[in-house]
C-alpha cells in the first residue's frame, strides 16, 4: 500500500498498532492518520476510496475544528486566562484525524488495541462505534467509557496539562478489543501549530506555584516517538521538572 510508513512525520499514513520502528509488542489495531487543518491543504493527499471520504471526513474534520476551539475557550476562561488566550495559535495550529479499526479478536483476554497513554494534544474529540475506551481514574482503576450513540467524547492531552501549570491533566487511556465485532473510532486530535512551543501561562505561575513544566511542541513529541517506546515512559513525563 503507497500510505503505508514508519515516518511519523508523513502527512497522510497508513499502518498497525503504534510504531513498529519502537514497538516492541504489536497491538491489535490498523489505523490512517492524515493531517487535517487546514482542510484545503491536505485533503487532496488523503484517500481516495470510500468515494464519500474526504467530503464525509472533511465536514467532521472542520466541525471538531470548531468545536475544539470553542472548548478552548472555555478551558482558558476555567483558569482565570483570558478568553481568547493563545487563540492565534490555536487557529493555526495542527489537526490530526486517526481512523482507527480495531478488529475482532479471538483471544481479547491477552490483547490490546492501544496501551496506556496520554495523547501529546491540546484535546482530542473522539467518536467511537462500540465500547472498548478505558480512562484511568485518580486511583489507577481503568474505567469503561459508556458507548452512546453519536456521543462525542473530549479528553484533555498534555498541551494542556502544561498550559495549565497541572491544574487540569492530560487523560491516561488505553483501548480494549473484544471477539464479537470490529471497533472504529476517530480521533481528531488538536494541537498548536508544528513546532510552537507550549509552556505554562505566565498568570499560572508566581512564587507559590512555580513552573512544573518546560515547554514542548508537536515536532518535540514527534521526535521522541520516533525514537522511543511509548509504553515505557509517557512523553510528558519528559517535560516535568517536578514529580508530583
Amino acid at each position: 500500500m503507497l500510505m503505508v510508513s514508519d515516518d511519523v512525520r508523513t502527512p497522510v499514513r497508513y499502518g498497525t498498532s503504534i510504531n513498529h520502528a519502537t514497538d516492541r509488542v504489536h497491538y491489535w489495531r490498523d489505523f490512517i492518520k492524515h493531517y487535517s487543518h487546514p482542510l484545503s491543504k491536505w485533503i487532496d493527499l488523503w484517500p481516495s476510496n470510500p468515494p464519500c471520504y474526504k467530503e464525509s471526513v472533511g465536514k467532521y474534520a472542520e466541525a471538531t475544528h470548531v468545536l475544539h476551539n470553542q472548548l478552548m475557550e472555555a478551558i482558558s476562561e476555567s483558569l482565570g486566562l483570558e478568553k481568547r488566550y493563545l487563540q492565534e495559535e490555536i487557529e493555526e495550529g495542527s489537526q490530526v484525524m486517526a481512523v482507527n479499526c480495531y478488529p475482532a479478536c479471538p483471544e481479547p483476554e491477552i490483547a490490546l488495541g492501544m496501551p496506556p497513554h496520554s495523547d501529546f494534544s491540546s484535546l482530542t474529540i473522539l467518536l467511537q462505534s462500540s465500547q472498548g475506551l478505558q480512562i484511568k481514574d485518580r486511583n489507577n482503576n481503568w474505567i469503561c467509557v459508556p458507548y452512546i450513540e453519536g456521543a462525542l467524547i473530549v479528553q484533555l492531552g498534555d498541551q494542556v496539562e502544561v498550559m495549565s501549570n497541572g491544574i487540569y491533566k492530560s487523560v491516561v487511556h488505553r483501548v480494549t478489543v473484544n471477539k464479537e465485532v470490529n471497533r472504529i473510532s476517530f480521533a481528531s486530535l488538536h494541537s498548536l501549530p508544528m513546532n510552537k512551543k507550549i509552556s505554562p501561562a505566565p498568570k499560572l505561575v508566581n512564587e507559590d506555584k512555580q513552573a512544573a513544566y518546560g515547554d514542548f511542541s508537536f515536532n518535540d513529541f514527534l521526535e521522541y516517538i520516533s525514537r522511543n517506546d511509548l509504553t515505557k515512559q509517557r512523553f510528558i513525563e519528559t517535560v516535568k521538572k517536578n514529580k508530583f
